[in-house]
């Protein structure tokens, strides 16, 4: 469970970056309205602003803004803002696909835009329709994503390498989400395999580089960009393994998605690699049946999690996860990153690897 935290001047300017990101993206939205006069689309438009605003923590703005912030970017902060916005808009668009290819029934608590959009659709074909009306609200939103960026005006050198870089963690990610697609066709989890899915669809994308464009919006010079690589990877790997945990060993009622969705997907996450590398007979026979089965019941479910605990891997997984935190929270003590930014930064490391949700 996440440490308990007082409310500090560094928590409340956390708060304020997303509550202005949110501001933004609802000004934005409402600014972007369906060009057709059709009550489907404009529904389809709306359950997509509904699903942008509605949720998130907003992680890759907050860090995209104290990215600018170590780099001495000042009070005027729309520039970063406006940047936080379109990485959430990305986020978005991304996890609408994701949500579609894993075929998942829920989303922050709600349902899955996908199966939204089936509800209000009429049969037969519902299904079929809200599949590929999610995969074009999606492309949809990686479009507003790039509008917003391009909107952002710090300077020619600067804005182009801020650009570059969304366009580098795009690129990353969507290789991290292919590598994932090709580990699933995989018999088992494998732990190289899975560690190298975590490095692009998760570090480099959730972490690295939103502090990185923050960085060079304000002009960030290549020591300090070299410095949020080094803390930023092994931030982002904590993040995704404590998500791997969370998916199984979560609250649904505090993580908004049934606990039991990873274990019938079958996802081939570095918890379950480990798993399968440890367990013996009987133990690997259960894996090898139950893990990714449609059909798991709950029963079964937890008979899955009693050998995750028992071969050692939940414990190696949380171990994993306090050597990244520490190794990120080393980069913050070599005095490349600038104090005052270096607070925010370790309290972030501790929401983040630590967090219920």
């Amino acid at each position: 469970m996440t440490t308990e935290i007082a409310e500090t001047p560094i928590s409340k300017a956390i708060d304020q970056v997303r509550r202005k990101v949110d501001a933004r993206l609802i000004r934005f939205l409402d600014a972007h309205l369906s060009p057709v006069d059709d009550p489907d689309v404009i529904e389809g438009y709306r359950q997509l602003r509904e699903f942008v605003v509605a949720g998130g923590k907003r992680i890759r703005p907050i860090l995209c803004y104290w990215g600018w912030h170590g780099a001495g970017g000042g009070d005027q902060d729309a520039p970063v803002i406006d940047a936080g916005a379109a990485l959430e808009l990305c986020h978005a668009g991304l996890l609408v696909h994701d949500d579609v290819m894993d075929g998942s029934d829920t989303r922050r608590g709600r349902p899955a835009l996908h199966r939204s959009l089936a509800g209000s659709a009429r049969p037969p074909g519902a299904q079929a329709f809200g599949g590929s009306a999610a995969i074009l609200l999606g492309v949809l939103a990686q479009a507003w994503a790039d509008e917003l960026l391009t909107g952002v005006e710090v300077g020619q050198a600067r804005t182009h390498a801020a650009r570059m870089l969304f366009s580098r963690m795009r690129l990353e990610v969507i290789s991290g989400q292919y590598l994932d697609i090709l580990a699933g066709m995989g018999e088992e989890a494998n732990v190289e395999k899975a560690l190298r899915v975590v490095h692009y669809k998760t570090a480099k994308y959730t972490v690295e580089r939103p502090l990185q464009i923050g960085g060079v919006l304000a002009g960030a010079d290549p020591p300090l960009l070299e410095a949020y690589s080094r803390f930023g990877l092994p931030l982002g790997e904590a993040f995704q393994l404590r998500d791997d945990i969370l998916g199984v060993f979560g609250d649904t009622a505090v993580t908004g998605k049934p606990v039991i969705d990873d274990l019938r997907e079958g996802k081939r996450t570095v918890l379950i690699a480990h798993a399968f590398a440890r367990a013996r007979g009987p133990q690997r026979d259960r894996l090898r049946t139950w893990y990714g089965a449609p059909g798991l019941d709950e029963r079964s479910a937890d008979a899955l999690r009693e050998i995750i605990v028992d071969t050692g891997a939940l414990a190696h997984v949380e171990s994993l996860i306090a050597q990244r935190a520490d190794q990120a929270l080393g980069v913050l003590r070599d005095g490349v990153i600038p104090a005052p930014t270096c607070e925010a930064l370790a309290l972030l490391v501790d929401r983040l690897a630590h967090r219920v949700v």
